[in-house]
């Protein structure tokens, strides 16, 4: 019998500690009653999930798991000496290598920085919004300035009566960074804001603006802005490293880390390069990075983790550790947000803040639940600064610094992906450095293989969509905002996870304005619920991914009553829907009778193969949803 220290509870004591063999015997035991005979570790990779970058979640981590970690990264840092991150699975706040947080107290002091996005054109309203914002619990400001949002000479009056000196500034002025960069500057003077007062972010960023357009910027004038700062302007930090553009032309979380630190390690160089270079430490406190929070909660709080520990190598090497803490900003992932039934962006966008704040940002943007449909309305942006409200004031989620650190699953994550992460950045420094490599099209080509491969799990919902891919809503109301400025665009795409069912939908919304009713298929539902329910749900969600209205009336046909049935639907094609057995019995025959009254395809939910001489293709849980409905709309006739 285990003896175990005397804590105080004593509860399940007498019991011994369950070993991972034995949890293993009982998972291969469950897998047998599914058909699968394996055994030992084959059990557990039989239950793993395969994620980007060559990482794999296991079903079981426990701290045997983070040893073998630990030897194994102190292993491969021994070999390669000073090129990797290194293996930090413990440590404290606030001390190097920063994993568990930027700062010795984390964000317990006053929990993250809620900072809210602005986009739009009129400096009125722009500072209507911002006024509302910081009077509704919002701390700091992020404002799109220049050719995609507000003009620089409007920034005055954007900020018409904001506390300069209490609420801080972040600005995104793409090639116009100098100069927004000195009407804000201008201002803080203008207001007496003392220089050591003025917090926030100018927000140049040269190679984050050529990955978004394609156009290359000179560095000096960026360099010179930082330098400038550095000398009397303590707590503004000149530039931003933007791996926003990286997230959202389809990267991946390693890619994504990878590209930032070859961005802020070319920062570096600039900065302390030649006369006037600044030394490294004051280098280092000039930059600020920004990262995409997604829904994937662990793989965000380890990416925010992993990025930390990667910059505290570079400042490592540098010869400063105790300067590496990184500033960072996490915004919710516009990828991830979808264009119909936008209300579920809510949720998504919850679950990626609390992810955020978990991981330890500094500062954390939600972006309103109707982004991607343009201009966000009073009540999205209320929401959207409530998240970070909530989960700070009702949750109590920045209590506790690092309060994912110790979980073995969530530290293992971390230390693979940091690995990634440096071996992706090894590779784009080969290559000659991030600008070399955009020029280049390595980083384009890398980015798009990698968004290829999840293209075609989203198609095959093996990703799935809520309210896009899966269970969408027809009946749905479209929801309508003002178009918002044009985003910045020319160099890497822009890419959305509903975008291939986002163009199915809108084939389907044309064809109903141009005929009055949306493209249909018959469901043909065979035997009692029991027998067709579970298909008939499956097909019906299928097809209304596409834009395609299932018709089920009546809820069960037989070969008499299909062909009627069928043509009372006024639908093009058929999908049998049924146990196996059933089919087997009934197929033939009802198939038959569809085609007699017209469909021009007959499909069966199932099994390829199963009663394969009565019907002509197939729909099954991981086929390629988007390759089946595109092809349907096609036959049916529907635009594109």
């Amino acid at each position: 019998m285990t003896v175990l220290p005397d804590d105080g509870l004593s509860l399940a004591a007498e019991f011994p500690d369950a070993t991972h063999e034995q949890w293993q015997r009982l998972v291969e035991g469950v897998l047998r009653k599914s058909g699968k005979d394996v055994s030992g570790a084959a059990a557990e990779d039989a239950l793993s999930t395969t994620l980007e970058d060559g990482l794999r979640t296991r079903p079981l981590y426990t701290a045997p798991t983070g040893e073998a970690a630990a030897v194994a990264g102190d292993a491969s840092g021994a070999e390669a000496g000073a090129g990797t991150p290194g293996t930090a699975l413990d440590g404290f706040p606030g001390f190097a290598p920063f994993l568990r947080a930027g700062k010795a107290e984390g964000n317990a002091a006053g929990g993250w920085d809620v900072r809210q996005r602005t986009v739009g054109a009129d400096p009125q309203r722009v500072n209507e919004a911002a006024l509302t914002d910081l009077e509704n619990g919002v701390t700091s400001l992020w404002l799109t300035v220049g050719e995609a949002g507000l003009p620089v000479s409007g920034l005055a009056r954007a900020l018409d009566g904001v506390y300069l000196d209490l609420a801080p500034v972040a600005l995104d002025a793409g090639a116009e960074f100098a100069e927004a960069a000195e009407e804000l500057l201008r201002l803080y003077a203008e207001r007496g804001v003392a220089p050591e007062a003025a917090r926030g972010s100018l927000g140049a960023d040269p190679l984050g603006h050529e990955a978004r357009t394609g156009q290359a910027l000179d560095l000096a004038p960026a360099v010179a802005l930082a330098r400038r700062t550095a000398a009397g302007w303590p707590h503004l930090r000149a530039l931003t490293v933007d791996a926003l553009p990286y997230h959202e032309a389809g990267g991946s979380a390693a890619q994504e880390l990878g590209l930032a630190l070859a961005t802020g390690v070319a920062y570096l160089r600039a900065l302390t390069e030649g006369d006037g270079g600044l030394d490294v430490e004051a280098a280092l406190g000039r930059l600020e990075f920004r990262y995409a929070a997604t829904a994937d909660q662990f793989l965000t709080i380890a990416k925010l983790r992993a990025a930390r520990r990667l910059w505290a190598r570079v400042a490592e090497a540098c010869g400063a550790p105790e300067a590496g803490a990184q500033r960072q900003h996490a915004v919710t992932s516009p990828v991830m947000m979808t264009r119909r039934d936008p209300w579920v962006n809510m949720l998504r966008t919850t679950v990626a803040c609390m992810a955020a704040g978990v991981g330890g940002a500094d500062s954390v943007t939600v972006l309103p639940f109707d982004h991607e449909l343009g201009l966000p309305d009073a009540f999205a942006r209320r929401i959207a600064r409530n998240t970070s409200t909530i989960l700070l004031e009702e949750s109590h989620l920045a209590r506790v610094i690092d309060p994912a650190g110790g979980s073995w699953y969530v530290e293992q994550l971390t230390d693979e992906l940091a690995h990634a992460a440096w071996e992706f950045f090894r590779s784009v420094e080969q290559a000659g450095g991030l600008a070399a490599a955009l020029r280049s099209g390595l980083v384009a080509e890398r980015l798009a293989a990698t968004w290829a491969e999840r293209s075609a799990r989203l198609a095959a919902r093996r990703e799935p969509i809520t309210g896009v891919s899966e269970f969408p809503l027809l009946s749905e109301k479209p929801v309508e905002r003002e178009s918002a400025p044009a985003p910045l665009s020319g160099g890497l795409p822009r890419v959305r996870r509903d975008e291939a069912y986002e163009a199915l939908r809108a084939r389907s919304d044309a064809h109903l304005a141009a005929t009055g009713s949306r493209p249909r298929i018959f469901l043909a539902a065979l035997g009692p619920a029991a027998a067709h329910t579970a298909r008939a749900t499956f097909a019906s969600n299928l097809f209304q991914a596409g834009g395609i209205e299932p018709v089920h009336t009546p809820v069960s046909v037989d070969a008499a009553s299909a062909g009627e049935a069928f043509a009372a639907s006024g639908a093009a094609m058929a999908v049998l829907c049924s146990s196996d057995a059933l089919y087997e019995e009934q197929a033939e025959a009802v198939a038959g009778a569809l085609r007699a009254a017209g469909a021009q395809v007959v499909f069966l939910a199932g099994r390829p193969g199963t009663a394969a001489p009565a019907v002509d293709e197939y729909v099954f849980a991981g086929c390629d949803a988007v390759a089946v409905l595109t092809s349907v709309l096609d036959r049916m006739g529907v635009a594109r």
